[in-house]
């Protein structure tokens, strides 16, 4: 798992691969990756929009930007967290993966909190020494 906390309110991401909907033989593979947010602030917040960076394994990037997460803006009163899961192909047995959140905090202040770094690992990558 990969956490980070950004004005008290905590990231936590946890990705896994799915050999189910992978094909190595075609140099497609597929990963999900379930978030959690959790609002350890003392004020309520709403996720208004999400930034991705995803880099595969030979550095080719997607640039991935949109309102909200699957579909929703979700509010998180102080206390609260909220959970979603989500999925990223790529043409190579490995990348990875970091972000941000735009948020909007009662009183409409727009900020910024950051998704952890993670890598997207598959069986079907070989180690390497650096």
């Amino acid at each position: 798992m990969y956490s980070q906390t950004t004005r008290d309110i905590i990231v936590t991401v946890k990705p896994f691969y799915l050999d189910d909907q992978s094909s190595p033989t075609d140099n497609h593979y597929v990963w999900a990756y379930r978030v959690r947010i959790e609002n350890k602030s003392s004020v309520t917040v709403q996720l208004m929009n999400r930034h991705w960076v995803i880099t595969d394994a030979i550095g080719r990037v997607q640039d991935v930007k949109g309102p909200g997460v699957v579909g929703e803006q979700p509010v998180l009163k102080p206390g609260d967290a909220y959970e979603y899961t989500s999925g990223t192909p790529l043409p190579t047995a490995s990348g990875i993966m970091v972000g941000t959140y735009e948020m909007e905090a009662e009183g409409g202040e727009i900020f910024t909190i950051q998704i952890p770094a993670f890598s997207l690992d598959s069986p079907h990558d070989r180690p390497r020494l650096n």
